[in-house]
């Protein structure tokens, strides 16, 4: 009865049922009360967003599974602190962080949101160590400025770690599966059945859940022990193939069962509808013997009539079936008013590669979708050595290959995989996973050039994915080309329709653009998408700030905040508003809390130091100016201001030297010219502030500004008709209502000397 209620559980959280799954957990919990099973009804509550729910039925609990499951409740609640004395409590120093590498990442954020960023960065190490394949470790690094070299990261020590685990899985599982056939006869006697199912027995098999998603909301591990390498189910073998980039996108989404009316090898008695013969009849026509290994010679006849028998032969059904879930699928996907027509998605693509990742792997994608229903498919498909081993496996001959095979080869996610086989596979991800991983870390120390350059050498089906395409789009915002930004973050967005990833800054890109209509018609498609995304509202607060309606733009980013405290940007964006509004006190709080967040947020360390350049404060603008130049040593605009500071202060030389730089860095901003000639005018170098002034006017034509310093230069050195010329072309232009008042004073004053200027 045990093992039914496990499995029917573990069946509704598959497909997402959640209510259902928590009914009949707690129906488990109240006959069979044990911790595992009480691990089995919090995890039934966190894939249900009740993380309160789970803190109270894990409260006080000691197993390790236990802990790592309350601290990711506590961790969605924001109780971190209870988070960290569950996965490290301190009357017990040397207990070791449960679950491996998850539990090392989740303490690695507990460590970073409280800021103690060197236990953060220790902790993020040891989940790369434990699992060289843990990205989001890897990121929570860059982040942190602390990443190594992708290339001394993802190695060949690397593949060697991830063959090494992967073989211990394997030949574990392959021990416990012997283990259990006695077992599961005995069961499938009881029940009147050939074969009996794994879910059979006390304790569950199967892994669900292990991954801490993007939004650090955690994951669970269901099923009590499951958790651990010596119980947990079998790695996919598929994960070792570099995926086409539409599949990938996809993957998020559990798809439909490829065989929805077949219960192989575990179906289950309580279901509905079950039938014994039925069920004896379809694992008769579908199961070759256990674990039997077959010659070449076998291989040869068997394999000329693979796709001629008589009826379709199972891969030929799945490959039709998964073609069309897999089209399904994108569709549901893409759902919510996004265009998912194949113009965008390449819809006839799509279905292609479904049906190709079943036929041409066939013996993979029927197992995954066994392992997915929670059923061990131990049966040796002959096509399926057949393909694996002319693949993966060195050539051998007569009969001493079944014998050779058997010592060389070890069953990983049900398909014969060599160890030279997961090697090759291992190294093949990180060769992406380095590409990928130097370009992020590139793109976090902001040496964005060098980043789009390795983001180059991707593959095009890699580098045409959405995660790939926003980080370029955010690389061109960091070099001030917002042209290429809003391309790069389109093309992003027809290639995941449905993802909100980095559409927050695409709204920045729109707004400096002053593309009100296309930032109108984003920030509706992302409410429609996802209302409870932060995201979502920071478009929207960018539409009203880009119509000078700060008051609302400040409501909207507000909005984003409340959904998730830990979104530094919308901090950021709240601070501007308030900045605008002239709310100087509320601004600099904004600004803080975003850089509680994050620290090297360099955005709110530059918003602090306008904020105290307004108020005068220059000491206190030089320091946060010279905090984000730090964090970001490649932005002219920072280096603009802080020269400004540096002017201020009276420290002029260090001001010239910075204005240089910020020029070098980039000759298409006006910015730090015209405050080099700003400065240079207040030393009384009138010749070379003219000078630089007419460069300027070169990159800025319509900038009022620099007529109206041309003017003020002129009058100074008594040439009054170029004085009265240039300030009238900075009427025409249109200037600021505080600017006009400044020039119209100017232009009265003009025959009148500068001393008794000063004097009036």
């Amino acid at each position: 009865m045990e093992a039914i209620l496990v499995d029917c559980v573990n069946h509704s959280l598959r497909h997402f049922m959640h209510r259902n799954a928590i009914f009949m957990c707690e129906r488990l919990c109240a006959e069979f009360p044990s911790e595992t099973n009480l691990q089995l009804l919090a995890g039934c509550y966190l894939q249900n967003n009740q993380a309160y729910a789970a803190y109270h039925i894990l409260k006080g609990t000691q197993m390790a599974q236990s802990r790592y499951l309350f601290a990711i409740s506590c961790f969605q609640m924001d109780l971190l602190n209870e988070a960290e004395a569950a996965l490290c409590p301190t009357n017990e120093p040397g207990l070791e962080v449960p679950n491996g590498a998850p539990g090392h990442y989740l303490l690695g954020l507990i460590y970073r949101y409280t800021d103690r960023s060197k236990s953060a960065i220790h902790h993020f190490k040891q989940a790369l160590s434990i699992d060289p394949l843990f990205w989001a470790a890897y990121e929570e690094l860059c982040i942190l400025g602390a990443a190594e070299e992708a290339a001394a990261v993802f190695d060949e020590a690397a593949a060697l770690c991830i063959q090494k685990q992967h073989m211990n899985h394997a030949s574990a599982s392959q021990n416990l599966s012997i283990s259990n056939e006695d077992r599961n006869l005995v069961s499938a006697r009881n029940f009147g059945l050939e074969d009996g199912s794994p879910r059979q027995s006390k304790h569950p098999q199967g892994n669900n859940l292990r991954d801490i998603p993007g939004n650090y909301h955690g994951a669970t591990t269901l099923g009590g022990s499951a958790s651990h390498h010596s119980n947990g189910g079998l790695p996919n073998l598929s994960f070792y193939n570099t995926p086409s980039p539409m599949v990938t996108q996809l993957s998020s989404v559990a798809p439909p069962p490829l065989c929805r009316n077949m219960q192989p090898n575990g179906s289950n008695p309580s279901m509905p509808g079950f039938d014994n013969s039925a069920r004896s009849t379809v694992n008769s026509n579908m199961q070759a013997p256990r674990r039997k290994f077959v010659d070449e010679g076998k291989l040869r006849k068997i394999s000329g009539r693979l796709f001629s028998d008589s009826g379709p032969r199972r891969s030929t059904r799945l490959a039709a079936e998964a073609g069309a879930n897999q089209n399904t699928s994108s569709t549901l996907v893409a759902g919510n008013g996004t265009n998912n027509s194949p113009k965008y998605l390449g819809g006839s693509k799509l279905s292609s590669l479904a049906i190709r990742s079943v036929t041409v792997r066939k013996g993979q994608s029927w197992v995954n979708e066994n392992y997915d229903e929670g059923i061990r498919n131990e049966a040796f498909d002959d096509s399926r050595a057949n393909n694996t081993s002319s693949n993966c496996s060195p050539s051998l001959t007569g009969d001493s290959r079944s014998l050779e095979t058997e010592v060389a080869t070890m069953p990983v996610g049900g398909v014969i995989a060599s160890p030279s086989c997961i090697l090759s596979g291992a190294l093949e991800i990180l060769g992406l996973l380095r590409t990928l991983g130097e370009g992020y870390r590139l793109s976090c120390m902001y040496r964005c050039q060098d980043a789009l350059d390795v983001y180059m050498k991707l593959p095009h089906k890699h580098y045409n994915t959405g995660w790939v395409l926003c980080q370029v789009g955010k690389a061109y915002v960091e070099l001030v080309d917002y042209l290429e930004a809003d391309r790069a973050f389109s093309l992003a967005r027809r290639a995941s329709p449905y993802s909100l990833e980095g559409l927050d800054v695409y709204s920045t890109v729109l707004y400096h653009l002053k593309e009100d209509m296309k930032l109108s018609y984003l920030a509706q498609e992302l409410i429609s998408t996802d209302r409870l995304a932060p995201q979502s509202w920071c478009a929207i607060g960018n539409c009203y700030s880009l119509q000078k309606d700060h008051e609302t733009a400040l409501k909207n980013f507000q909005r984003a905040v409340q959904l998730d405290s830990r979104f530094a940007y919308a901090h950021t964006l709240c601070g501007h508003e308030y900045v605008a509004l002239e709310d100087f006190e509320k601004g600099i709080k904004s600004y803080q809390s975003a850089l509680r967040i994050d620290a090297r947020h360099y955005k709110s360390w530059h918003g602090l130091g306008m904020v105290y350049l307004r108020q005068e404060k220059n000491e206190f603008s030089e320091h946060h100016f010279r905090m984000a130049f730090q964090i970001n040593p490649c932005s002219s605009v920072i280096m603009s201001y802080l020269g400004t500071a540096l002017h201020a202060l009276k420290r002029n030389e260090e001001a010239l030297e910075m204005m240089e730089r910020a020029i070098l860095a980039d000759k298409k901003n006006p910015l730090p010219m015209y405050q080099k000639a700003n400065i240079l005018v207040s030393l009384e170098s009138f010749g070379e502030a003219l000078e630089v002034l007419k460069e300027l006017k070169e990159y800025a034509p319509r900038e009022s500004s620099v007529y109206a310093l041309m003017g003020r230069i002129y009058k100074r050195r008594n040439i009054h008709d170029e004085a009265m010329l240039h300030f009238g072309l900075a009427l025409d232009l249109k200037p600021s209502a505080t600017d006009v008042a400044t020039i119209k004073a100017a232009i009265e004053k003009l025959h009148v000397p500068d001393e008794l200027e000063d004097s009036l």
